[in-house]
């Protein structure tokens, strides 16, 4: 009974070290996967998390599931968005810098499932170049995910960019 009530961690990679710190050298200015989390939303559940392990295509909504490019050869896929948020920080403190989501669908009964390959990598770029690129989501995932940044860290959510919480219709 016990194991059903898993704790769910709200746990985002915060800058672990800030390249304007004044040493100067290798590195500065340089992105750093560092900063960059990966968020799930499970629209179906109206849930979002953080599981670090979708860095390498290992999340658990990714394991044992072969990914196809075309959606059409995923039937009945479960839907779900991979949401890369990367951190930065301001004078005022942290900020949500770069939001950027991408879709992808997991079919478990037929061990298959579909995304793009080449747009993960890319937004997961363009987040870390400080992009927001979530308009394309439905309303509900960009509640569900508005709801989570702020349930967050309000602080970072009020600092971010007034593009993210626009296109997030909050």
């Amino acid at each position: 009974m016990e194991e059903n009530k898993k704790k769910k961690s709200i746990g985002f990679n915060i800058i672990k070290n800030d390249p304007t710190d004044g040493h100067g050298g290798f590195g500065v200015g340089a992105l750093s996967l560092d900063n960059v989390s990966p968020v799930f939303i499970d629209i179906e559940e109206g849930e979002a998390f953080v599981d670090i392990g979708a860095m390498h295509a290992r999340s658990v909504v990714e394991k044992g599931i072969k990914f196809l490019p075309n959606k059409e050869d995923v039937p009945n896929g479960k839907p779900y968005w991979l949401v890369w948020v990367t951190i930065d920080r301001k004078l005022d403190g942290p900020y949500y810098a770069g939001v950027t989501a991408c879709e992808l669908t997991v079919n478990r009964e037929i061990r298959r499932g579909y995304k793009s390959l080449p747009e993960h990598v890319n937004r997961m770029d363009k987040s870390l170049k400080r992009h927001i690129i979530v308009d394309h989501m439905d309303d509900r995932s960009k509640e569900i995910l508005a709801s989570f940044l702020k349930k967050h860290d309000h602080k970072m959510w009020d600092l971010s960019e007034q593009k993210l919480k626009d296109d997030l219709n909050a």
